[in-house]
């Protein structure tokens, strides 16, 4: 278990390192901001007594130029808070780019910052980083993939004026290789890429896209495609849930579809819950999960790790709709009525003890302040 230091830890990188460090229970990290790189001894005190700390921030759009200084000067001014520490970490890891030193402003600048870094004399970790995908990650600015999932889900459809192979990461894979973790059931600091075609990646989508607007489980037969999907829905949550599940009734009692599933493995089972009972307090980092009630009525509440809004959904089984937890939510279940409720699960993947994906974190809890996603 390390302490750490973050600069960007707003970002889409920094909140999924955030996010890994939750689940393993590591502690909070430390949160250097832009503001506070401008003052080396107020960097110096933010990083006394941490382990490692990872550089997560820089500029990725802008002017050529700006792009260029504005990666350098972050380095350097990180680098003078290093320098002016009583007793410095053991180890910095640097987000550089898979870019770095390929004769553009961006790729020159990333390089430059690496050696900056590097003269410090501490121990350092370059690590080049490809095309990253993952939850949240903002349309028309961090990958293709966030803004494919973004205009399907307002369905449009994602454009394509150039193909070409593209090298896809998950981002958690590379928060855990940044955080020197070993690889864990849901994350790989290896970093094994999707080589996929921009073309190919948003005809998949679209598929994905149409499959899931029905309520229906596409075909997940790897890692990739369940992450995937997963980007998929988090452009989607909350607006397009619950789902609704068309019911037949007859003569005999009724009947509700309540998944279907076009490919891959998956986990169905039934719980009853007394009534005021709840269940869940958990997220997961990689598994999808459904909650169909059947009978009885619920209040499903999810909270962003790491953020402080509480959304909640009344369901019942006067009605029915599915609502699929988002990965990286923290959610639970409670039954808000006189009888006891029924509900059913579904998962994409068999219950593997040694690996549950299953994390402990109360929806509603003492939330520490969100880091400003301008950090």
């Amino acid at each position: 278990m390390l302490r750490l230091a973050i600069t960007g830890a707003g970002g889409f990188l920094g909140w999924h390192v955030r996010v890994l460090l939750r689940a393993l229970g590591w502690p909070e990290p430390a949160a250097v901001s832009r503001t506070d790189l401008t003052d080396p001894a107020l960097v110096a005190a933010k990083i006394r007594g941490v382990d490692r700390v990872l550089h997560l921030a820089g500029v990725n759009r802008g002017e050529p130029a700006e792009v260029a200084a504005g990666n350098t000067r972050l380095a350097a001014q990180l680098a003078a808070g290093l320098r002016a520490a009583e007793v410095p970490p053991a180890s910095v890891a640097y987000a550089n780019s898979v870019q770095a030193g390929n004769g553009t402003p961006y790729g020159d600048a990333k390089a430059a910052a690496a050696g900056i870094l590097a003269d410090t004399g501490l121990l350092l970790e370059d690590v080049l980083l490809p095309n990253l995908y993952g939850e949240h990650g903002r349309p028309f600015y961090n990958s293709a993939v966030a803004t494919f999932c973004r205009v399907l889900s307002a369905s449009g459809r994602p454009e394509v004026h150039a193909d070409r192979e593209l090298s896809l990461v998950h981002v958690t894979d590379a928060a855990a290789r940044l955080m020197g973790v070993p690889a864990g059931g849901s994350w790989d600091p290896a970093m094994p890429p999707l080589r996929i075609g921009v073309r190919e990646l948003a005809d998949w989508l679209t598929d994905v896209a149409a499959t899931y607007r029905t309520g229906e489980i596409p075909s997940l037969t790897d890692r990739h495609q369940v992450r995937l999907f997963n980007t998929y829905r988090s452009h989607g949550f909350p607006a397009h849930y619950p789902l609704p599940l068309a019911r037949r009734a007859d003569a005999r009692g009724q009947l509700v579809e309540a998944v279907k599933v076009h490919g891959g493995a998956g986990q169905t089972f039934c719980s009853t819950t007394r009534p005021g009972i709840i269940r869940g307090e958990h997220f997961h980092l990689a598994k999808v999960e459904r909650f169909v009630v059947l009978r009885g009525s619920a209040e499903i509440s999810l909270r962003r790790v790491g953020g402080d809004e509480v959304l909640r959904f009344s369901v019942s089984g006067a009605e029915s709709v599915a609502v699929d937890m988002p990965t990286m939510w923290a959610h639970n279940l409670v039954n808000t009525g006189p009888e006891e409720l029924i509900t059913l699960f579904w998962t994409n993947e068999l219950f593997d003890p040694a690996c549950p994906d299953t994390w402990p974190e109360p929806v509603e809890a003492a939330i520490p302040k969100p880091v400003s996603v301008s950090a």
